[in-house]
């Protein structure tokens, strides 16, 4: 199975497990795995959702003060470098 990178793929994951919980073939010592593993998924799928709000987050303050898409903080587009490939530190002001 690839690996898929979706909200939309993370959703159907979600359903998914959610079936698996409701088959009522499943026997006791099964249910118990399959509990233990739609703990697993809930977790890291609370993990991506809230790396998702943060992306929302910074898209929002990008446009709520006019910024281009080049002054977006490299932390949030995934790329620590400036255009001359050197590492550069990303500081932001706090808003008063």
């Amino acid at each position: 199975m690839g690996v898929r990178n979706t909200l939309l793929d993370l959703n159907d994951h979600l359903f998914a497990e959610l079936e698996r919980l409701g088959d009522e073939d499943l026997s006791a010592e099964e249910l118990k795995k399959e509990v233990e593993r739609a703990k697993a998924i809930s977790s890291v799928a609370g993990n991506i959702i809230d790396n998702a709000g943060l992306v929302l987050k910074a898209e929002e303050f990008r446009r709520e003060y006019a910024l281009d898409e080049g002054e977006t903080p490299r932390l949030l587009t995934g790329d620590s470098r400036d255009k001359a490939g050197s590492v550069k530190q990303i500081g932001l002001r706090a808003a008063r």
